[in-house]
């Protein structure tokens, strides 16, 4: 077992709505602030999306994610992991605009298509700020979020091309053996780095069990040490599975883009917030929180 562990925090996402927590960063100034602040909990990496700062919809708009981008690398030498999922209804294209014209050290992969199901969330809310908020979670009752192999193609060129290293998100065992395909075809360079999204109505869900299994599967597919990887669940199952994956080797990740509390009926306040509960946690059990630098080495992160 590491005795130093990768934390990513997941800043803001394109799951949550504004209506669901007043804490939830919306503008470029605030999205970058969560993440330097995040860094200084003890986040190694954070995830960064981009929100349209008048409504908090998700956007894929650069010149938002430059200002976002600008200041954290003022400010902090934390790595960042730009989205390359981006929000329902973008192109792959607006999607993956971010890579090469920022050339991030890290960006979101996604190693498959799947009905991505938030239309849940809907029926949590009562009163709604904007008025997109709802028929965007509503309308992914029939929304394939679609990552074709000629779509995967061009994210491996393009991330090559930038010196970014993907993080490889995986919603499902088969996304696992879609990995392995790639990974044969010289499209991707070894070591690998996997994430396990685990809660996402459409893929795996968020139980210790499932966890492990992921886990074995990548084991037998591409052998312990020629990979590395990272756990989270959604909701609830947040620090369960993030404090398993930590006792098991691995990374994990925490955020307002995956959980929005930071215990049973109260709001986390903010990214930090929920960095500093699981170094706290990891704490207990001797482990540390590894430094952008150490995290660099473990990832196999070639840096900017």
């Amino acid at each position: 077992m590491n005795k130093k562990v990768v934390i990513s925090a997941a800043i803001t996402g394109s799951i949550h709505t504004p209506s669901m927590s007043p804490h939830l960063p919306i503008t470029p100034e605030q999205i970058a602030q969560e993440a330097i602040d995040a860094a200084r909990a003890g986040a190694a990496v954070v995830h960064i999306h981009a929100r349209n700062p008048e409504n908090g919809m998700p956007s894929a708009d650069l010149e938002l994610f430059k200002r976002i981008i600008e200041k954290i690398r003022s400010e902090s030498d934390v790595i960042l992991c730009t989205t390359t999922g981006g929000g329902v209804g973008m192109t792959v294209e607006q999607r993956m605009g971010v890579v090469p014209e920022f050339k991030p050290e890290l960006a979101s992969f996604n190693m498959g298509s799947i009905n991505f199901g938030i239309f849940p969330l809907a029926e949590k809310v009562n009163d709604w700020k904007y008025d997109w908020e709802k028929p965007y979670l509503e309308s992914t009752k029939g929304f394939v979020f679609t990552n074709y192999f000629k779509d995967m193609e061009i994210f491996c060129k393009r991330m090559r091309e930038a010196r970014t290293k993907p993080e490889l998100e995986v919603y499902d065992v088969g996304h696992i053996y879609n990995t392995a395909y790639l990974l044969s075809k010289g499209m991707l360079d070894p070591p690998i780095y996997l994430q396990f999204v685990m809660g996402v109505l459409g893929g795996i869900q968020a139980t210790l069990y499932d966890l492990l299994h992921l886990k074995q599967v990548a084991d037998r597919t591409f052998g312990e040490k020629n990979y590395r990887w990272s756990a989270f669940g959604t909701g609830r199952m947040e620090f369960p599975i993030c404090t398993t994956a930590a006792l098991l080797g691995g990374a994990c990740r925490v955020g307002l883009e995956d959980n929005l509390f930071i215990s049973k009926g109260v709001l986390a306040r903010s990214n930090a917030e929920l960095v500093e509960k699981m170094v706290r946690i990891i704490g207990e059990y001797s482990l540390e929180p590894a430094t952008p630098d150490e995290a660099r080495k473990m990832l196999a992160i070639p840096g900017r």
